[in-house]
């Protein structure tokens, strides 16, 4: 995006709407900065819903999502630039993570693409668009069997598979609440609703109009960029519980239905998930969906058929008709959206590039190498 920098900005105020992922980013590196920020969201706190609800308020998107950082497999459906974003992000979210003291929040173990033997076609043509990956990044790795069960023991036999180098995961909860928890000069207002922003000024819906230096809109499918609004694209997850069984890095199964995807969380969890359903319905996973998506980790997890459900919940991601995000910035006034299933792996960069055009941040360079680990048991 274009620089609408102003030299010298500092100790300026600035509204956010919506505290979700980005609005968090946004807010901590505001406050780290020197800046007086104030946060408007609806949700009653900064909690997610707690776990073993069957969630059905809404709450932000970034609590329903696994935390995969995986820009060479998101190549399935978007372009270079997309992973050049993402590949940026990597280094960031590690630098964040170290700058909040919870280094342990972010993994970069890589991740294993799945297939069943009967998918290996479909596999093939996947694999034909990861190897466009942006020039100088990783490609995908071909393993045999014995190279799988040494990475992953518990995975089913049988199973094809390839190893995505450099990938990553984040813990999207925990480090949501370190983002909030590890913020000075900033006012957080919950159980109020934006109903508009435009320059320096947020409406909100109690006829309150909250005047500042800078508005910044990350209010996702409820908000805008320019002219255009998001829909809502539908995200499922499951949680289980599954003590003993091994797994290191997520996993990601070629299905014939849904994109679906196992990740390891802290306390022996699983988080099984489908990254994308063209619907705007926020109730509860269905029994359909639910019976989907665990036959499918079951298949790729045998140990699974002994797991404990502990939670479910679903959401809408905000998605722009190219499911491509897009940032509108003039002054007084930034807007940040459409980053669909894309949100964990794209923020970092898309908000360290926003504030540096907008001159409200400089632009970060984290410490943190790009180097691409090995293949690690």
């Amino acid at each position: 995006m274009a620089s609408i920098a102003t030299a010298g900005q500092t100790g300026l105020h600035v509204a956010i709407a919506g505290a979700g992922l980005l609005g968090r980013l946004l807010a901590w590196r505001l406050s780290r900065a020197g800046h007086q920020v104030t946060v408007v969201d609806p949700a009653p706190g900064p909690q997610p819903p707690p776990v073993g609800s069957i969630a059905a308020v809404q709450h932000a998107a970034a609590f329903t999502a696994a935390g995969m950082l995986s820009p060479l497999a998101e190549l399935d459906s978007t372009g270079p630039a997309l992973a050049t974003l993402g590949w940026r992000s990597l280094p960031l979210w590690r630098a964040t993570c170290e700058a909040l003291g919870r280094s342990e929040l972010f993994r970069q173990h890589g991740s294993l693409l799945l297939a069943h033997p009967g998918d290996r076609g479909s596999a093939q043509r996947l694999l034909a668009r990861l190897h466009e990956a942006p020039a100088g990044t990783p490609r995908p790795e071909a393993l045999d069997a014995t190279q799988l069960a040494a990475l992953e023991p518990a995975l089913a036999p049988g199973l094809v598979g390839w190893h995505l180098p450099g990938e990553g995961q984040v813990m999207p909860r925990e480090l949501m609440a370190a983002l909030h928890d590890d913020t000075a000069n900033v006012s957080w207002r919950w159980r109020e609703r934006v109903t508009s922003v435009t320059a320096r000024t947020l409406s909100l819906s109690d006829g309150e109009t909250l005047r500042c230096d800078w508005a910044i809109d990350t209010r996702g499918v409820a908000g805008q960029v320019g002219a255009l609004q998001p829909r809502g694209v539908r995200g499922e997850l499951a949680w289980l519980h599954a003590p003993g069984l091994p797994l290191t890095r997520p996993l990601r199964l070629l299905h014939p239905r849904h994109r679906v995807y196992l990740v390891p969380r802290p306390g022996e969890v699983i988080v099984v998930g489908a990254s994308e359903i063209e619907s705007e319905d926020r109730s509860p996973p269905s029994l359909r969906s639910l019976v989907e998506l665990l036959a499918a980790a079951h298949s790729v997890l045998p140990e699974l058929a002994e797991a404990r459900l502990l939670h479910l919940e679903a959401n809408l991601r905000p998605a722009l008709p190219d499911h491509h995000p897009r940032c509108h910035a003039e002054p007084g006034l930034l807007q940040l959206n459409g980053l669909f299933r894309h949100g964990w792996l794209l923020a970092p960069a898309l908000v360290d590039d926003a504030l540096a055009a907008c001159g409200l941040v400089p632009k970060e360079t984290p410490h943190a190498d790009t180097h691409v680990p090995q293949l690690a048991h």
